[in-house]
C-alpha cells in the first residue's frame, strides 16, 4: 500500500503533472485499489472543510503585505539603509542581502517573495562593485529562505493547521532560530571573503551621519512587525486578524510613501491571488488525500512499520531528517509539507518530541530544499531575476549556505531551547 502510494506520486510528479492534480489522482487511485467504500463521495465536504477554515484566511493577507511592501518601494529603501551600515565589512553588500532578507521576512511570510524582492534590488549591484556573482546570488537565494522561518511565516501557518499545533507558539519559536541562522549566513560570508578577498567586491564606507539618516527607512518594517506580532501576543487579535491589521498598516505606509495608486494595488492583488490560488488548491487536494490515507489505514500502517524497526526516538528522528532531505530534492516544499505532515506529526508526538520544536526543525529542512536542485524554487527565482549566466552558478553559490542549514539542524537537536525558550517564556513553562 505504502509503496504503491510512493511510486504513483513520484510517477505523476515525474510526468510534470501539477502537484494539486497529482494529489487528486493519487487519492482516486488509492480509493479504487484499497477502499471498501466510495470515499470520493466525501470530496465536497473535504473541499468545504479546508477552504472555510478561518486560520487560512491569513495566507492571502500575509502575501498581500509582501506585495505591497515590494511595489511601494519600501523594501528598496530598507536595502539602501542596510547597505550604508554593512558595506564596509568583507563581503559588504552580501551582508546587506542577508539583513534585508531578514527584515523583509518579518513581514512577508513567503520565501519566494523575499528572494524575488531582494534579488530585484541587489543583483544589479554585483557586477557594478566586482562581487563574485555565484556567491552573491547564493546569498540572496539563502537569505530568501528566512521568509518561512521568521514570523509571520505562511509555512508555519500551514504546519500549525495540519499538525494541530499553536500558531502563535510556532511564530515565537521561529524568532531565535531565524536570527541565529541569519547570523550564521553573515559569518560564512565574512569568513569566505577573508579567505577569498576577490569574492567580496568593493568595500565602501558611509559617514555616521549618513548611516543614522537612513535608519528612518527601517522604521516602516519594524512598525509593521510590531503591529502584527504585538496584536497576536497581547491577545488582541488572532493570526488571521493580525494579518488584516498588517495589510491596513501596509496600505497606510504605501500612501505615506507616495506610491499608493489603483494600478499598484491592482498589481499587488493580482500577485496575491495567483499565489493564494496555487496554495489553496494544493491544500484542498492534500486534505482529500489525507482523508483517503487515513480511511484505508495507510497512516496506521506507516506508524506500525516504523515501530517494527525497533529504533530509538533519536534514531527515528534522524531517519525522518534523511527522508525530508531526499524528498526535498524532488518535491516542491509546500507540497512536501502538506503531503507528509499528517503522517509524520502523530509519529513525532508519540515519540515524545515537542510538535512546536519539530515544526521549526522541519522548516529548516524545508529551507534546505528551497536551495537544492533540481526543484529548489529560490534557485529559479534568483536566476530568473538575474537574467544572465546560468542556473549552475546560483547552485554552486548556495552550497555553503546549505551546509550551514545542516549545522542549524544539529544545533536545534542539541539545544531544543533555541526554539522553545520564547514559547515557554510566554506560557510560563
Amino acid at each position: 500500500m505504502l509503496l504503491t502510494a510512493i511510486f504513483v506520486l513520484l510517477g505523476l510528479l515525474a510526468l510534470t503533472i501539477p502537484v494539486a492534480a497529482a494529489l487528486f489522482i493519487l487519492a482516486m487511485v488509492l480509493e479504487w485499489e484499497f477502499a471498501a467504500a466510495p470515499l470520493s463521495r466525501a470530496l465536497g465536504h473535504q473541499i468545504w472543510d479546508t477552504s472555510t477554515n478561518f486560520i487560512l484566511v491569513s495566507i492571502p493577507l500575509f502575501i498581500l503585505i509582501g506585495e505591497l511592501l515590494l511595489r511601494s518601494g519600501i523594501a528598496t529603501k530598507v536595502y539602501d539603509a542596510l547597505d550604508s551600515w554593512l558595506s564596509w565589512m568583507p563581503g559588504g553588500l552580501m551582508h546587506a542581502n542577508i539583513g534585508t532578507a531578514t527584515m523583509f521576512s518579518a513581514t512577508s511570510g513567503s520565501s519566494v517573495a523575499t528572494a524575488a524582492t531582494v534579488g530585484t534590488i541587489a543583483l544589479p549591484q554585483a557586477p557594478r562593485f566586482g562581487y563574485d556573482e555565484r556567491f552573491f546570488a547564493g546569498s540572496i537565494a539563502a537569505g530568501g529562505t528566512l521568509g518561512i522561518l521568521l514570523p509571520p511565516s505562511i509555512n508555519l501557518i500551514v504546519y500549525g493547521f495540519l499538525a494541530q499545533a499553536s500558531i502563535p507558539q510556532l511564530f515565537m519559536a521561529g524568532i531565535i532560530p531565524g536570527l541565529v541562522l541569519s547570523g550564521l549566513f553573515m559569518l560564512a560570508i565574512l569568513v569566505m571573503c577573508l579567505i577569498k578577498p576577490e569574492w567580496g567586491g568593493e568595500r565602501r564606507k558611509s559617514t555616521m551621519a549618513q548611516r543614522f539618516a537612513k535608519l528612518v527607512h527601517l522604521v516602516p518594517v519594524l512598525v509593521l512587525f510590531g503591529f502584527i506580532m504585538g496584536a497576536i501576543y497581547t491577545g488582541w487579535a488572532t493570526p488571521t486578524e493580525a494579518a488584516a491589521i498588517g495589510t491596513v498598516v501596509a496600505l497606510i505606509m504605501a500612501f505615506m510613501a507616495g506610491t499608493l495608486s489603483w494600478k499598484m494595488v491592482g498589481e499587488a492583488l493580482e500577485g496575491t491571488m495567483r499565489t493564494t490560488c496555487m496554495i489553496m488548491l494544493i491544500m484542498i487536494a492534500a486534505n482529500f488525500l489525507n482523508f483517503i490515507l487515513a480511511s484505508i489505514g495507510l497512516t496506521d500502517s506507516l506508524l506500525s512499520t516504523i515501530a517494527t524497526l525497533d529504533l530509538s526516538p533519536m534514531q527515528t528522528l534522524f531517519l525522518l531528517i534523511g527522508f525530508y532531505i531526499i524528498l526535498g530534492f524532488f518535491i516542491e516544499t509546500l507540497s512536501l509539507m502538506i503531503i507528509t505532515i499528517p503522517l509524520v506529526a502523530p509519529l513525532i508526538t508519540s515519540l515524545g518530541f515537542d510538535p512546536v520544536w519539530f515544526g521549526i526543525l522541519l522548516i529548516v529542512l524545508i529551507e534546505m530544499a528551497l536551495i537544492t536542485p533540481p526543484v529548489g524554487l529560490n534557485l529559479f527565482v534568483v536566476q530568473g531575476v538575474r537574467k544572465r549566466g546560468n542556473l549552475n552558478e546560483v547552485i554552486v553559490g548556495s552550497i555553503p549556505f546549505v551546509l550551514l542549514m545542516f549545522v542549524m539542524v544539529l544545533l536545534l537537536i542539541a539545544f531544543p531551547g533555541l526554539a522553545l525558550f520564547l514559547p515557554n517564556l510566554a506560557t510560563g513553562g
